[in-house]
């Protein structure tokens, strides 16, 4: 019996994304980082305005205990700090440190080396991005086109 086209993508995506996860796993244990901090690091843009925790955790798809947790491990490695939003002295920002963001960029080079996707032609790059990014457009995360 075949698989639905849905069920295929979806299951295609689950597998690209655990097999990328299992091939950087030894990397993240050098850096003493794990899939959540790392995923946390990836998130933070060194280019961008720092975010809120809570922008943050929205980002990450986590609550507030739990992105607490990860920015407290990221604390105490010394790859983040956390600062008061210049815009709401309320609320608390995450802020790279230089360490911070060398080891970001280490994590995402080991991360495109060994994704999947790093032996796709660049056309099929273009295609899948252009796809993805209308995908998460219709669930309401992000700009289409």
């Amino acid at each position: 019996m075949r698989e639905q086209p849905l069920a295929a993508v979806v299951r295609a995506n689950h597998e690209i994304f655990m097999l990328t996860s299992d091939r950087i796993t030894g990397v993240l244990g050098e850096l003493g980082l794990t899939h959540a901090t790392a995923q946390a690091l990836w998130a933070l843009d060194p280019e961008g305005p720092a975010p809120s925790m809570k922008a943050l955790a929205g980002q990450l798809f986590c609550n507030a205990p739990n992105l607490s947790f990860v920015v407290n491990q990221l604390v105490e490695r010394g790859l983040v700090e956390r600062d008061t939003d210049p815009g709401d002295r309320r609320s608390r920002v995450v802020v790279l440190t230089a360490e911070g963001r060398r080891t970001r960029e280490r994590v995402m080079r080991v991360t495109l080396e060994e994704t999947p996707f790093a032996g796709c032609e660049p056309e099929e790059l273009d295609q899948l991005a252009e796809i993805l990014r209308r995908v998460l457009a219709r669930a309401g995360r992000g700009p289409a086109g």
